[in-house]
């Protein structure tokens, strides 16, 4: 293996035909290539999506009212079901399988924005939520300064928000402490207790970040919803079903406002575990199909070098008829063409993943953050020399027939030919 004559002797078989060796090493080079790239693009879109489901717990549902599209018990469909106080008692008195159950309001709607002052400097793009402590289990938030709401804060209704990043921003002069002062809040004063952000980022929260969150009781109270509730975030427990805690948690509230319990309107829902099996799914499907694409634009590499391989034995019958006159043994012929096939993939594999893993570096530097739908575009290194291992295997398995041929040549009739 580590004979200087052998070496010198590949080197020269490799060099004796420069054009011939670098259009046979391309195929490798351009499947390893193909395959890292295409890796790459697959993690870089795998992290950008589920990247999104990082803003919340995936083993969770979200649950709201709406109008009822059937009739029952006496009333007439359009009813619209409207969440309370009771219904969340109810919802953690019965969802046995709920790990959280957060109710929660917001000021103006799903998505509203609301028109928040503070001396000379307001803001109008900003939402006002209702929540409770336990919802950062669901949504998770980094807290930069201050502290999060607590129980006592929920008990005492107490006039206290936990403010975005970019509400701090817009409210406050930089050289500012927003902890302890007042924003108002259509024409209510709350105290500043803590500034948020993004424990995850993703373009689906980016918005959070102008978010203002009180305490949910201290919201009904100074915003006139009373016993009202906006909608449910729910999590689950370990190894509990989503998909049927959800289902119990709608049977429960039809149940309580004699809604059908077939209706299939008159609670809307989404499930983030449900969407998150999807995409895992999908991107397992890519995985696959990356995997067969590069796999087999390798293989049609490696049969180029086995074919080369071929030529250069019949090239060569004469100097393998001499060495096996002289005595050379059939295992010393078969292991030179095989590690010389071996050299050529190995190489031209090894550049090929230099060359894929350079590209992916050179996309990620140039996207930087501007592209929230694909990030971090790399390939794990065991990918890499799992790789690297099969184009080795590969380059083996190129020489094999090649060098049953050369070990196969008749010294007479190899000295005989031209």
């Amino acid at each position: 293996m580590f004979d200087a004559d052998r070496w010198q002797e590949i080197y020269h078989v490799l060099a004796k035909n420069k054009l011939r060796t670098a259009l046979t090493a391309f195929g490798v080079f351009w499947g390893m290539f193909m395959l890292v790239v295409l890796m790459g693009s697959g993690n870089g879109l795998r992290t950008g999506v589920l990247g999104g489901f990082s803003s919340f717990a995936t083993n969770s549902f979200f649950m709201w009212g709406q109008t009822t599209s059937m009739p029952y018990k006496g009333f007439q469909r359009g009813r619209y079901v409207a969440f309370t106080n009771d219904d969340t008692e109810a919802l953690r008195r019965e969802l046995r399988g709920a790990e959280v159950v957060a109710p929660r309001c917001q000021l103006g709607g799903y998505r509203g924005t609301n028109y928040v002052t503070r001396g000379k400097f307001s803001g109008s793009t900003f939402s006002i939520t209702g929540d409770v402590p336990e919802v950062m289990a669901i949504t998770p938030k980094k807290i930069v300064q201050g502290r999060w709401l607590n129980s006592k804060d929920i008990e005492d209704k107490r006039k206290v928000a936990v403010i975005g990043t970019r509400v701090r921003d817009v409210l406050f002069e930089a050289h500012e402490d927003p902890i302890g002062d007042y924003i108002n809040i259509n024409g209510i004063y709350f105290m500043v207790i803590g500034i948020h952000d993004l424990e995850f980022t993703s373009e689906h929260n980016d918005g959070e970040l102008e978010s203002i969150l009180t305490p949910l009781s201290t919201f009904q109270q100074a915003f006139n919803w009373g016993e009202r509730v906006g909608w449910y975030s729910i999590m689950g427990k370990p190894n509990v079903m989503i998909e049927d805690l959800e289902q119990e948690a709608r049977q429960i509230i039809m149940k309580r406002h004699n809604v059908h319990p077939e209706d299939p309107r008159a609670i809307g829902g989404w499930n983030a575990s449900e969407e998150f099996e999807k995409i895992t799914g999908l991107f397992t499907g890519i995985d696959m199909l990356v995997w067969i694409v590069g796999i087999f634009t390798l293989l049609a590499g490696v049969i180029g070098v086995s074919n080369i391989m071929l030529v250069v034995v019949k090239e060569r019958t004469k100097e393998i008829g001499i060495r096996k006159a002289i005595g050379a043994t059939p295992y010393s012929i078969v292991s030179q063409i095989i590690l010389e096939a071996i050299i050529l993939t190995g190489i031209a594999g090894y550049l090929g993943l230099s060359a894929g893993v350079l590209v992916l570096e050179g996309v990620n530097s140039a996207m930087g953050e501007g592209a929230p739908m694909f990030r971090n575009p790399e390939i794990d290194l065991n990918a890499a020399l799992f790789c690297l291992v099969v184009i080795v295997i590969g380059g083996g398995l190129a020489g094999v027939i090649p060098a049953q041929k050369a070990a196969g040549v008749d010294p007479i009739v190899a000295l005989r030919s031209e």
